[in-house]
């Protein structure tokens, strides 16, 4: 069984950018993350977004690319897949499948990823209980895959000034209601690139298992979330500032 080693007590950072653009993009997002020892890899290839005329990226292409860098600087891959009908040609290029917050209760996605031997990542759901998303986790679960981690990311609430509400109540919540490693997603939780490191203090803080950051060479050139993406110098910025406080 594939076992995912977060949750095992270290914070982990997962870090790289909403979508896969070029090879090029995530040669120097790759370069950086190794140099500053960041082992775990993000990226999206299928980008699910608000508007059909948004960029929806690569596909299996933007799965390949990532492979090449995986294999380049010994990462490992998370990277998310939104249909039961992908899930089988996905398996070889992807260490953590993640499941969108769009995704959550999609119930044949959840039982396809529950039959395999790959860690799952749930996000949860925009607007869904913590009940809800935990009843989320037992679809995977009950397909045999115990492997889950879930994902904080914030919910929607009336408050627009963020992108989202980050609930960092669901973190001791779901430590004592299941066994599943928690994560906390600052950039979707906050969506603004100027709350991500006040956010990852708190998530570390409050007993989550780590952080998934969208980072970027040029976030102002981002073909999808730029405005809530570091750059190399917030991130290394962010990566010290937790080191100290760890240590």
């Amino acid at each position: 069984m594939n076992k995912s080693k977060i949750g095992d007590g270290d914070f982990t950072i997962i870090a790289g950018p909403c979508a896969v653009e070029s090879y090029a993009q995530m040669e120097k997002i790759g370069c950086f993350l190794d140099s500053l020892n960041v082992r775990y890899l993000r990226g999206g290839a299928f980008k699910p977004r608000t508007s059909p005329d948004s960029f929806q990226g690569l596909g299996f292409e933007g799965f390949r690319i990532l492979r090449e860098i995986k294999n380049k600087y010994n990462f490992e891959i998370v990277s998310e897949v939104m249909d039961p009908r992908d899930v089988e040609k996905a398996y070889e290029y992807i260490d953590i499948i993640q499941i969108g917050s769009r995704n959550m209760q999609n119930y044949t996605l959840l039982k396809e990823v529950g039959k395999l031997n790959k860690t799952i990542l749930l996000k949860r759901g925009m607007s869904a209980t913590i009940k809800e998303w935990i009843m989320a986790a037992e679809y995977i679960r009950s397909e045999g895959n115990e492997n889950i981690i879930l994902c904080e990311r914030g919910i929607r609430t009336f408050e627009n000034y963020t992108r989202n509400t980050l609930d960092l109540m669901s973190v001791p919540i779901i430590k004592s209601k299941t066994e599943y490693p928690i994560l906390i997603d600052p950039s979707h939780g906050t969506g603004r690139r100027e709350l991500v490191l006040p956010a990852t203090k708190a998530a570390l803080a409050i007993g989550a298992d780590g952080v998934i950051i969208e980072i970027h060479p040029e976030p102002s050139k981002a073909l999808s979330d730029g405005f809530q993406s570091l750059d190399f110098d917030e991130f290394k910025k962010l990566v010290n500032d937790i080191e100290k406080i760890k240590a």
